[in-house]
This record gives structure tokens, C-alpha cells and sequence, in this order.
């Protein structure tokens, strides 16, 4: 009997009910987990949890039953909120409901480092980063509708409006569902004044009434009655706090000026005694150390679990920088709210500069404490120990080799002055700069095709696996691929013409290659630092390696994995929302990305925000001093942060252009076409016809394995642009620069050096 019993137990876990995939994945992010800790929980592979939650495949007993009851215990802790009732006819619109994003909360006026000091100071360490795996479906919110028109300006009849403590028995939009209904407003207001009322703007068209005369009482009106905010992005996280963006119009209304001084500017911030900061100190408000600039942020101490803070964005303040958000600025209320609330809403609400945004988003994925209750009491408290797979709380040195110039670990090296370290002694990993001149049979040719990888450098994150503590230092190791860190080694002796592709050896012409050692493409002369996914590309080529020393991180982790999820899930997105989508044909795909942007301009906008932001969050893990009366050898602001890891920034840099180095050996082996020029994820082909289809080689529709491949996925490809070869001869003739670069000027064919944020 009893083995009719396991029998009958065994049928029932074969068909033990399980959610929909979506819900798995929520369940699973709403804890906390990665989808490693479910595959090592339930001893399957990575991949396989994946595709439960993707919907591509089923699991089977005996992990079935025991993921229906993990899934089971999740929901019981993580319900669906229902959603409330419609509201009746009369009742305004509601807002879109809101992505969960991450918590900002009071932060910790030690962490908050000064505004930059000028436009060109937020480019100084961007580094654009991305990756070449192709994305699971899109899991991002719906397409994000235009705000209705009626509801733009405030003088519309059909306008619709919520009033606060103005009309306290006005009936507000029901949130929809699943929303949370602290936030049922969705996460940030544009506040404007027309016709002498003052209005904040939601997304999805909503507008509200503000009674507020000052600042001090705008402050505690969006934190009592605004609903304005955003849900936790991670299980340990905490929710993001409410974002007012203010026009000329409310700055004059409440007391600020429309546009600061050249002092100011250089400052970040108006002066410690200007009247509304005093507004402010007399309402018991407080200021980060960044002062009162384009990004305040105005909290109160939190008590308890009570968080009170509000961030304020200036566009006249230069907050919305043109480089990275467009003409955002300049954008009548509604639209601007549209505009930000959908890059809030599919990345985070943002905290700053498109660079500060992408940090802050690593930090709400990996928070460094979590709560844990009180065995005593049970009482939550902060844990005193990190968050496993975050950077902790306490800022990391970082090895001598990872150290830029000036930084005070250097000290102890006693270099002599002025003395300008090689790659033996610093480790210089960066994007692609390399070109070389035309051969006789490409100038015979008719155009240059340029080729620009999507979110290249930002993916190139994605499944890297980076230090998450100290290094330690080791001398004469054995190689070891999985091991981050920076490692010693002499990889002249490896030979591009002479090379392994796959598994089987070919022989290209390597003096058409740039070396993959190099940012500027040039043979190593000898031993030379290099990140872990450089020297493993060396031994992929077919080669041995022997470091003489190294610096290990043995804490590590895929801390990276789920920043890029979040903003590959935004740019698909929006993507897909402008008409170019995962499952076109490489012909379509072509045709849609022609003008994509023009179809709907504000969110052409949203994706230079969402590829600014991955450029910046990278380039800020190596932050340099901004001013501050710093001197070399010294301290900077920047070395207090958890995230400020230049070893993490050199690995991801080191595995995207790894990753593009592949591609053009494959393209070369199978075609026998090589590069001219190679710009960051820009790479320039000499061909027949002015396509990328006559670069890019498809056989019965298939494209080459592990080479180029047209589509809007991470790792694909798109068309930067095309000269001609003529056009190309000029250029290099006028500037006598045979190897100029072409690929900085493929797109448009304008040579300048303007900056542009690259």
C-alpha cells in the first residue's frame, strides 16, 4: 500500500500548480534572490530556472514540487495587491502604474559627494559599457503612451485635476493594479504655475493641485498628501523617494532664482544664507552636503522606519544635461513629466546626473545592509554585517597596479616625481581607439560601412563575474579564468596571425588587426597588467600564460547581472515602444531603426538617458577629484564610496572590448574582410554597397555564429553610418593623419572634437 501511496504523491508533484512565469519572477525579486541562489537551492542549472521564469520550459519532478512549494511560501510573504475599485467617471486619470524601483531614503550626508562643477566634469570618467549576449524576452513594462494633449496644459477644459489639502474631499484616481497605494501617483512631479496656481504634473496625464505658498510647506505637502514615490527595487531595499522637478515658475514662485551665477555655478549650490535655505533651517529641514543645487535633497532624520525626504530637480540649473537628456529642459510640463516619469519607472527614479543614476543603481540592486528581526525582541534591526553579493558599507583600497595616478595608495610605492608609470606598472584597460591605413584593394572599394554595437560596454557586464571585497596579493600564480582580478603577464608572444577560432586553428593577416591587448591596438612589447578577461581571451587564442603576479578578489560575484537586466529590460522597452522590436528580420529591422527616434522624439529622449546612464555608472566606479583643493597623494570624496572600484570598471571594459575583438576575428576568418577603424563599439568595414548587409554576411537568413548580427538585442548590431571611400581618402588627406580615425566621424561625416559625452 505504501508504494501506492509514493505513487499517488508522485503524480500530484508531477502536476503541482505553479504561477504564471512572470509571477515566478516577481515572487523571486520581491525576496531578493538571484537566480542563482534558486538554481543552487533546487541543484539545477542557471539557465533552467531561467527559462521557467522566461515561460520557455516547464519544470519537471522532483523539482517541481519543491519550486511550487518555494513559490508558495514567496507569495504567501509577497501577495498580489488587489486592485482597488474603478473609479467612477468623474474621478481623474490614473497614473501608469509604476515599475518597482529602487528606495533613495535619507541618505547619509558623509555619501553624498558635491555637484560637478561643470558640464564637462560629468564626462570625465564615462565610459560607455555593454555586453554581446542576447537578452531573454522583454519583460519591461508596457508601451508608454503619450500624455493625453488635453492634459498638458492646465487651462484645458477637459484637464484633469486632483486637488490635495485644498479640496480635502476630492476624490483621487484608484490605483492600478498592483500599484502601491502610498505612490498611487506614481514617482515624481513636474511643478509649474499658470494663471497664478500652482500645479504638479504626474505621469499618465494626471495634475494635481499644490496649496503650498513656500518651500517648506511644498516639502511636506509631497510627503503627506502627494502619493508621489516608488516601491522597492530589491528584496533588502527600501522604496525611492518622491522627485520634484521645478520650472522658472515655481522657482520665482518660491523665492529661488531662474538662473545662477557663474560663482554658483562653479559651486554646485546657491549660498549657505540665501533666504529659502533659511525657509528651510527654520522648518527643521536639513540639506545633503551637496548644498542646494540642480539635485537637493531636503530630508528630516528618519524615525524609525519613517523616511522623510524629498530631491528637487532644477532643469534651469543645468540638471538635465542636454548631452545625456536632449532638449528635456525645455519641455512644457507634461511632456517633461512623461519624459522622466518613464525612465523612473523602467530604470529608477533618478538621483542625479545620468553617471550618478547608474551608481545608485548598482547600490538599490545590492543594498550593503539588510534588516534582520531580533531573536530577542523581533524587532527589525539593520544588519551590522553586508548584504551577501553587494560592496558592503566600507570603502575597499584598491592594488597599486588598479590605482590612477595621484591616489594615496601609491605612497608607499616611493616612485620619484614626475615619474609616468607604464603598463608594467599600471593597468591600463580601456575602449578602442585604433585605426590604420586603407589597403590597395579597400581604396578600390566604394564606401565605409560603419557598424555600432548595442549597449555594448554597459552588457558587457552582464554574467561577469567582479570582486565584491579586498584584493590579495600573489606572487608567480597559475592563471585561473574564473578569478577576478589584475594579473602580471608578458602576452607579446601571442602571434594574430596564427590563432585559435573556435577549435580549430586559422591564419589571418594580423597586420590588419588590432591587438586585443591594447586600447590603441598596438602588439604588447612585454609584461603589462591586464584585467581576467583579458589574459583568458590570450589562452582562448590558443596561447599559454604565465603571471608573475597578481592581485585577486576571492569574494566575488555577478554583482553586475542585475543592473543590466534592469537596463537592458528599459531599453528594449522603450525600443520596442518607438517600433523597433526583438523579432524583425535584419531587412525590417534596418527600416525601423531609420528615423526611430522622430517617430516620437520624448522617448528618443529617454533612450539617450538610458544609454547615458549605463556610459556613466561605469565610468563613475573610477571617479577622479573634482576640484576640492586636492593634491596627488591625497584622499578625494570619490574614496569613500563602496562603489568606487576601478578594478570593477577595468574588468567590464577589458570584457567588452574582448568581446568586439572576437567578433571581428570570427568576421575575418569567415569573410576575409577586415577593420579600418575601431571607435569604442564602433567598427568600420570597407564594401561594395552602402548597407551593413553588404558588410555582414547571412546565409539562408542565419547569420555567421559569433560574429556580427543585425538587431536591436545588447551584443547586435546596428548601422552607425556610411561614407565613402572617397570621402575617407579627403579626410585623412587634409588632417595628414593616415590612421585618423574614422569611426568617429562615419555617422554624419563631420570631423570635429566637440565633446559629446562619449
Amino acid at each position: 500500500m505504501s508504494e501506492l501511496f509514493d505513487a499517488v504523491d508522485a503524480l500530484l508533484a508531477s502536476r503541482a500548480v505553479l504561477p504564471p512565469p512572470a509571477e515566478r519572477k516577481r515572487l523571486r525579486a520581491a525576496h531578493g534572490l538571484t537566480i542563482d541562489e534558486v538554481a543552487g537551492a533546487l541543484k539545477v542549472r542557471r539557465a533552467t530556472v531561467s527559462g521557467w521564469e522566461s515561460g520557455k520550459t516547464e519544470p519537471r519532478p522532483p523539482e517541481r514540487d519543491a519550486y511550487a512549494r518555494l513559490l508558495d511560501k514567496l507569495a504567501e510573504l509577497y501577495p498580489v495587491a488587489a486592485p482597488a475599485p474603478a473609479p467612477a467617471a468623474e474621478t481623474v486619470i490614473a497614473p501608469e502604474a509604476p515599475v518597482p524601483a529602487t528606495f533613495t531614503g535619507v541618505p547619509d550626508p558623509s555619501e553624498i559627494r558635491p555637484l560637478s562643477t561643470g558640464p564637462a566634469s560629468e564626462a570625465a570618467d564615462m565610459t560607455e559599457t555593454e555586453n554581446t549576449q542576447t537578452p531573454a524576452p522583454v519583460t519591461a513594462p508596457a508601451p508608454v503612451a503619450a500624455a493625453p494633449a488635453a492634459a498638458s496644459r492646465p487651462g484645458s477644459t477637459t484637464r484633469s485635476t486632483t486637488s490635495s489639502s485644498r479640496r480635502p474631499g476630492a476624490r483621487k484616481a484608484a490605483p492600478a493594479g498592483g500599484t502601491d497605494p502610498r505612490f498611487e501617483n506614481g514617482p515624481l512631479a513636474v511643478v509649474d504655475v499658470e494663471d497664478g496656481k500652482v500645479l504638479a504634473y504626474c505621469v499618465g496625464g494626471l495634475v494635481l493641485d499644490v496649496p503650498a505658498k513656500s518651500l517648506p510647506p511644498l516639502v511636506e505637502w509631497t510627503l503627506r498628501e502627494a502619493k508621489l514615490g516608488q516601491p522597492k527595487l530589491s528584496g533588502p531595499g527600501r522604496p525611492a523617494d518622491p522627485l520634484l522637478v521645478l520650472t522658472e515658475a515655481a522657482l520665482e514662485r518660491y523665492g529661488l532664482p531662474t538662473t545662477l551665477t557663474a560663482q554658483e555655478r562653479d559651486a554646485g549650490r546657491i549660498p549657505e544664507g540665501h533666504k529659502v535655505i533659511k525657509q528651510l533651517t527654520r522648518a527643521d529641514w536639513r540639506l545633503t552636503k551637496r548644498g542646494f543645487g540642480p539635485w537637493a535633497r531636503i530630508y528630516r532624520p528618519a524615525k524609525g522606519s519613517e523616511r522623510q525626504c524629498v530631491q528637487l530637480c532644477i532643469p534651469a540649473w543645468n540638471a538635465l544635461d542636454a548631452r545625456f537628456w536632449g532638449d528635456a529642459a525645455q519641455l512644457p510640463p507634461a511632456e517633461l513629466a512623461r519624459v522622466l516619469g518613464t525612465f523612473a519607472m523602467r530604470v529608477m527614479t533618478p538621483r542625479g546626473s545620468t553617471a550618478v543614476t547608474g551608481l545608485e543603481l548598482m547600490t538599490a540592486l545590492h543594498p550593503p545592509t539588510h534588516a534582520v528581526r531580533d531573536e530577542e525582541t523581533g524587532a527589525l534591526r539593520q544588519a551590522d554585517t553586508k548584504t551577501p553579493g553587494s560592496l558592503g558599507s566600507d570603502p575597499v583600497d584598491c592594488a597599486p597596479p588598479e590605482a590612477p595616478d595621484g591616489h594615496p595608495v601609491l605612497n608607499a610605492l616611493d616612485l620619484p616625481r614626475f615619474h609616468v608609470r607604464g603598463p608594467s606598472e599600471k593597468l591600463f584597460e580601456e575602449a578602442y581607439d585604433w585605426a590604420r591605413p586603407m589597403t590597395d584593394a579597400e581604396c578600390t572599394l566604394r564606401f565605409l560601412v560603419g557598424l555600432d554595437v548595442n549597449m555594448a560596454f554597459g552588457a558587457g557586464a552582464n554574467g561577469l563575474t567582479v570582486g565584491l571585497g579586498e584584493p590579495t596579493h600573489v606572487m608567480n600564480p597559475v592563471f585561473d579564468p574564473k578569478l577576478p582580478g589584475s594579473w602580471l603577464v608578458d602576452l607579446s608572444h601571442v602571434d594574430l596571425s596564427h590563432v585559435k577560432v573556435g577549435k580549430e586553428w586559422v591564419a589571418l593577416d594580423g597586420s590588419l588587426l588590432p591587438s586585443p591587448f591594447t586600447p590603441k591596438g598596438d602588439r604588447p612589447t612585454g609584461p603589462a597588467w591586464y584585467a581576467t578577461p583579458t589574459v583568458a581571451y590570450a589562452q582562448e587564442l590558443g596561447y599559454d600564460v604565465a603571471p608573475t603576479e597578481a592581485y585577486v578578489r576571492y569574494d566575488n560575484g555577478r554583482y553586475l547581472d542585475g543592473w543590466y537586466t534592469r537596463l537592458r529590460d528599459a531599453y528594449l522597452a522603450t525600443m520596442a515602444d518607438l517600433g523597433v522590436t526583438t523579432d524583425l528580420s535584419p531587412e525590417d529591422f534596418l527600416m525601423a531603426m531609420d528615423g526611430y527616434k522622430d517617430r516620437d522624439p520624448e522617448l528618443g529622449i529617454v533612450i539617450t538617458a538610458i544609454k547615458a546612464t549605463i556610459k556613466g555608472g561605469i565610468g563613475k566606479l573610477r571617479e577622479r577629484p573634482r576640484g576640492e583643493g586636492w593634491r596627488p597623494g591625497e584622499r578625494w570624496r570619490a574614496l569613500e564610496r563602496p562603489t568606487w572600484r576601478p578594478d570593477i570598471r577595468a574588468a567590464v571594459i577589458s570584457r567588452t572590448r574582448i568581446n568586439l575583438h572576437r567578433k571581428i576575428v570570427k568576421h575575418a576568418a569567415f569573410t576575409g574582410q577586415y577593420p579600418i577603424a575601431v571607435l569604442s563599439d564602433c567598427v568600420v568595414y570597407a564594401a561594395n554597397g552602402p548597407s551593413p548587409l553588404d558588410v555582414v554576411p547571412y546565409r539562408d537568413g542565419k547569420p555567421l555564429p559569433g560574429g556580427f548580427k543585425l538587431g536591436v538585442n545588447p551584443g547586435l548590431v546596428k548601422h552607425e553610418g556610411t561614407q565613402t571611400v572617397l570621402w575617407g581618402e579627403e579626410v585623412r588627406e587634409k588632417f595628414d593623419a593616415p590612421e585618423l580615425n574614422l569611426a568617429r566621424s562615419i555617422k554624419d561625416g563631420t570631423v570635429s572634437t566637440a565633446d559629446n559625452g562619449e
